[in-house]
């Protein structure tokens, strides 16, 4: 018999739940003719023991948690996704998925990972979290002025852009130069857009990567709008979850959708080219490519400057959204696998990391954890990055 590991049974159980799993769901992940349901509900109790190689399973495969973390004399203190997100309903946060869960707890590996490698001191001149407060505002056209102008965006600028990589790209970096990290994934919850994890120091906003560029530009400033209330939020593509939302949460949360779409697309902009034009899809289309912003930006536009009518705009958006397509896996072309970590992380994040490694500040190991890459990948990670600078590469 092997020897019993001297871990917190209780660790167990609360990884299990943080997570978002039932019993039987860690044993469908396992896969083990060998552990039931028993089986994990012994290792939750303390009467049986997971050997190492199953707790390392357990930690890496199922839990996605650090292995040391199982031997800690109670669970470590984290926020819960009420408190981070305190605009939704219970009802939206209990719909969460272990995988948005864990993206949700990987973005807090990120704002800690911020706090070590800028040494508690967020980097940008001008903190845009800091210096301005959309409680002080009350009307969405004139919060998204005072936000353009502190940003310094544009609009000629913004015409210029030809692909809504370029535009992605810029709207990210703009953020990042005014303190607001931005980090990508996957999200296998195809519902949800991004969110967004308020802070002091780092706010920063997490957005999916598997949705369209211009949808992904959306979700940049419907979270800004909500670090700019001083709260947490989620970007989901149903708006019905607003109608479950009560008082200023819900005045909050509409806001942030209309901030979003008054900041891209300026009011007092578009009814140049709208006034006195039949409101037909070439028009839309030329519209949305001129602000690089999608068709149902441009659409709303219209039915709030009252163009089209409510059951236009709600057939349109259905009929667009049957014609998207999902895109693959990031993981179904290993070329991409680089390319996917600069898109993810951020090349301002990654290069900090590189040069506090350059400085003797972190070893190579830590390296390989603030950049979540195997410590062997290192180098192949820093070779990408240095043709991607000889040759201005774009990946978003």
């Amino acid at each position: 018999m092997s020897e019993k590991i001297p871990l917190n049974p209780v660790l167990l159980k609360w990884a299990r739940e943080t997570i978002g799993y039932s019993v039987e769901d860690v044993v469908e992940k396992i896969k083990r003719k060998s552990i039931t349901s028993l089986v994990v509900e012994g290792w939750e109790d303390g009467t049986l023991s997971p050997s190492y190689p199953q707790l390392e399973m357990l930690a890496y495969t199922v839990y996605k948690r650090p292995l040391a973390i199982f031997f800690f004399p109670e669970p470590p203190e984290e926020k819960t996704p009420e408190q981070s997100f305190r605009t939704l309903p219970r009802e939206e946060i209990n719909l969460m998925g272990p995988s948005l869960l864990y993206l949700i707890r990987r973005a807090r590996v990120m704002q800690e990972n911020l706090y070590e490698l800028y040494e508690g001191e967020n980097p940008a001149k001008h903190k845009i979290c800091a210096d301005i407060n959309l409680e002080e505002y009350l009307s969405v056209p004139e919060a998204a002025m005072v936000v353009r102008k502190y940003l310094g965006a544009d609009l000629e600028k913004q015409y210029a852009m030809k692909r809504d990589e370029e535009a992605l790209g810029y709207w990210r970096n703009l953020l990042e130069d005014h303190g607001v990290f931005v980090f990508k994934d996957a999200f296998d919850d195809d519902e949800c857009s991004g969110f967004c994890l308020d802070d002091k120091v780092f706010p920063i906003i997490y957005v999916n990567n598997s949705q369209p560029k211009v949808r992904q530009i959306f979700t940049l400033f419907h979270e800004l709008a909500h670090l700019l209330f001083k709260t947490g939020g989620v970007d989901l593509r149903h708006d019905d979850f607003v109608q479950r939302i009560e008082g200023k949460n819900r005045d909050i949360e509409i806001f942030c959708n209309q901030f979003a779409g008054e900041f891209l697309v300026p009011t007092s902009d578009i009814q140049r080219f709208l006034s006195g034009k039949r409101i037909e899809e070439t028009l839309i289309s030329e519209l949305a490519k001129k602000y690089c912003v999608s068709r149902e930006v441009i659409l709303r536009k219209c039915l709030d400057l009252e163009y089209v009518s409510q059951t236009l705009y709600e057939s349109k958006v259905k009929e667009w959204e049957t014609q998207r397509v999902k895109r693959p896996p990031a993981g179904a072309n290993k070329a991409l696998y680089y390319p996917m970590r600069v898109a993810y992380l951020g090349e301002r994040y990654i290069e900090t990391a590189f040069r506090k490694y350059y400085k003797g500040l972190i070893s190579k190991l830590q390296l390989a954890e603030f950049l979540d890459v195997k410590e062997r990948n290192i180098s192949r990670l820093e070779d990408h990055l240095l043709r991607r600078s000889s040759n201005r590469e774009v990946y978003f």
